[in-house]
């Protein structure tokens, strides 16, 4: 709880000399607490330039394993072609909850975010924005803690519902919580079921529909977390080594 009130006394905008330490000992309880504090940090106001750099971040596990492994993957925007990746293995030891997944899952980012030394404008991160019962799924609760521009896109609802859509691949419906937008679903391939997409922090709905469309290819998720989940898989079976590299 000393940490945690430490974290309250910043005004939840800086983090502890090792942000590590406070997700890796922080409970449940104290959790729960901190993501109604942080909502009020969220910020869904529109990007002010185009983006050229967009990221996939994802991360990789053993179920009752407490070693997670995370990739970062670069892409220009127009192309949709690798520029960079960051791939880290780390321990954690807060348990598996569903909604407090962002705690098992930050350390390690963070870590993976620190050795990226090509920054992408926008981050689109294997999970819920805003779409998730407290509106701090693991894309808003890291956007807030790196003070970046962060997407959502989850395979599953977490909280909502939505219309139906129709067939072809870039139909789209609100995800409606509680009478609240806080979600698109999205055919993300045509007659596939949707994906779900949801600002992070610091760009808008129409940001994140407008993105998570230009990174669509061929297959339903987007080649951003696509990238990112397929090297995250490499790194947990030791086919990948961590580190920082740049694409020539």
């Amino acid at each position: 709880m000393e940490l945690y009130n430490k974290f309250l006394s910043n005004n939840l905008s800086v983090m502890p000399d090792n942000p590590l330490d406070f997700y890796k000992t922080i409970s449940p309880s104290e959790a729960k607490k901190l993501q109604q504090q942080l909502r009020e940090k969220i910020s869904l106001e529109a990007l002010s330039a185009a983006p050229k750099l967009v990221a996939g971040a994802d991360i990789s596990f053993d179920r009752g394993s407490d070693w997670m492994h995370a990739a970062i993957v670069v892409l220009e925007l127009a192309s949709l072609e690798p520029v960079a990746r960051s791939l880290v293995s780390d321990q954690t030891s807060f348990p598996y909850i569903p909604g407090l997944l962002a705690f098992r899952e930050i350390p390690v980012l963070w870590k993976a975010w620190h050795q990226l030394q090509i920054k992408p404008d926008v981050l689109i991160l294997d999970g819920h924005g805003i779409a998730h019962p407290r509106r701090m799924g693991i894309a808003t609760h890291f956007g807030i803690e790196i003070d970046h521009p962060t997407i959502g896109s989850a395979k599953n609802i977490l909280t909502g519902s939505h219309a139906e859509l129709a067939l072809e691949k870039g139909a789209y419906a609100a995800l409606i919580d509680k009478g609240e937008k806080v979600g698109i679903a999205l055919r993300s391939r045509t007659e596939v079921n949707p994906i779900y997409v949801s600002p992070g922090h610091k760009l808008s709905f129409d940001d994140a529909y407008s993105i998570a469309m230009k990174t669509l290819t061929k297959y339903k998720l987007p080649r951003t977390t696509r990238l990112a989940h397929q090297w995250a898989n490499q790194l947990r079976r030791g086919e990948a080594e961590e580190g920082y590299l740049e694409v020539q």
